[in-house]
C-alpha cells in the first residue's frame, strides 16, 4: 500500500512540472503585408547583410523547426526570454544603426529579409538560436 502512494506522488509531482513547463510557438506571421515598389530612384540602400540573432535555454526540452517557425518545449528556462524573434529583430536594428549612425526621425525600412534558427538539442538541455539578415534602405524622397 505505501509504495502504490509513493508512486501516485511521484506521478502527480511529474506530471504537474510537465504541465507547467515553458513553450513557444515561433514566430506569428501577419496577414496583414505592407507592400513599398521600390521602382523609382527614391531610395538609397544604408546597409548591406546586417544580422540580429537572439537564443535561449531550457532544460528537458527539445526544439525543432518548420519553415519560419521555431517551437521549443522545456521543463525550465535557464537563459533568454524566449521571445527570440522579438529580440532578433531589436538587434538587427541596433546594428543598422550602428551601421549607418542614428535612426531618428529618418525613414527607414528593411528589405530581403531572411530568417534562419538553429537548435541545440541534447538530452537534458536544448537551446534554440533565430537569426534575422537584412538590407536597409532609406527613402530620400
Amino acid at each position: 500500500m505505501r509504495t502504490s502512494t509513493l508512486t501516485l506522488v511521484c506521478f502527480a509531482a511529474i506530471a504537474a512540472l510537465v504541465v507547467s513547463g515553458c513553450a513557444s510557438g515561433g514566430m506569428f506571421p501577419a496577414a496583414n503585408i505592407t507592400n513599398v515598389q521600390l521602382e523609382r530612384n527614391n531610395f538609397t540602400i544604408v546597409a548591406h547583410n546586417v544580422a540580429g540573432e537572439a537564443q535561449a535555454g531550457y532544460l528537458l526540452g527539445g526544439t525543432f523547426s518548420v519553415g519560419m517557425t521555431t517551437n521549443t518545449f522545456g521543463l525550465v528556462r535557464v537563459s533568454g526570454t524566449g521571445m527570440l524573434y522579438k529580440e532578433a529583430l531589436e538587434n538587427l536594428w541596433k546594428n543598422v544603426e550602428a551601421a549607418c549612425g542614428p535612426i531618428g526621425k529618418r525613414k527607414l525600412a528593411l528589405i530581403n529579409v531572411r530568417y534562419d534558427s538553429d537548435a541545440l538539442n541534447l538530452v537534458v538541455y536544448t537551446q534554440p538560436k533565430v537569426m534575422v539578415r537584412a538590407d536597409a534602405i532609406e527613402f530620400t524622397e
